[in-house]
């Protein structure tokens, strides 16, 4: 893969078309459509290899298929991200972080963390796509507490490769009209909403590496620490310190 960092740059201004942009529904807004027709055509784009923007628990995200490597290379331009820095998959359930990562947790610890704002890192399994992260044996997995992308995840029955909606280097977004730079390089753009309105809500997930049995590593502390940490404790894995 190529380093994408001045993709930005290089391809501003280029792009015909902006993105279709699509309300989701949510509380008292009906949306521009239903959630199942919303994910019907959100997995539509994907299988065509294009990108798309849309909320999770955290922060707006934009998200290709994991096992597409030019979907994921496109991901790469589009946040104008150095190609050895990895980004994590987004599935719909838990018996798919099993499919692809190593898991080194029972079912009961798993049910307690996910769905939620948090990132588990594994080993990965070798069925994963070998250009996603190329650079490492390991592997975040994302299961958020949104309805919408996990709805999105199954249907796809892929995993999606899943980064924040904003250049690298530079806030995340808690609405849409906070990355509207990026628009031009997206297929569809879904709107949820407002997803916060302090400074707090763009830590994004917290990040724990568990890729070794019975510890635990906090990589990014994230808006779930504290939970996160909670449950671990409570299941008696240690804090590596290393």
């Amino acid at each position: 893969m190529k380093n994408f960092t001045n993709f930005g740059k290089k391809n501003a201004g280029k792009a015909k078309n902006m993105a279709k942009i699509v309300t989701l529904p949510t509380g008292l807004n009906g949306g521009n459509c239903d959630l199942q027709e919303c994910v019907s055509m959100a997995a539509a784009v994907l299988k065509e290899g294009k990108v798309i923007a849309l909320p999770t628990d955290t922060v707006y995200g934009i998200a290709a298929l994991a096992q597409s490597t030019d979907a994921v290379q496109k991901l790469y331009e589009i946040k104008g991200r150095h190609f050895e820095k990895p980004i994590a998959i987004s599935v719909g359930n838990i018996q798919d972080v099993h499919k692809w990562g190593k898991t080194t947790l029972d079912e009961d610890i798993l049910s307690q963390l996910l769905p939620g704002a948090v990132t588990l890192v594994f080993e990965r399994q070798p069925e994963l796509n070998t250009e996603l992260n190329p650079y490492t044996s390991l592997v975040g997995i994302r299961i958020p507490d949104y309805e919408f992308i996990r709805q999105l995840a199954i249907h796809c029955d892929s995993p999606l490769a899943l980064t924040s909606a904003n250049k690298s280097a530079t806030k995340s977004s808690l609405d849409i009209k906070e990355f509207q730079d990026l628009w031009e390089h997206l297929a569809v753009v879904f709107d949820g909403g407002t997803l916060g309105d302090t400074e707090e809500c763009r830590k994004g997930s917290t990040v724990v590496n568990l890729a070794t049995p019975g510890t635990y590593k906090i990589i990014r502390d994230g808006s779930a620490l504290l939970k996160t940490s909670n449950t671990l404790h409570k299941f008696n894995l240690k804090e590596s310190q290393s």
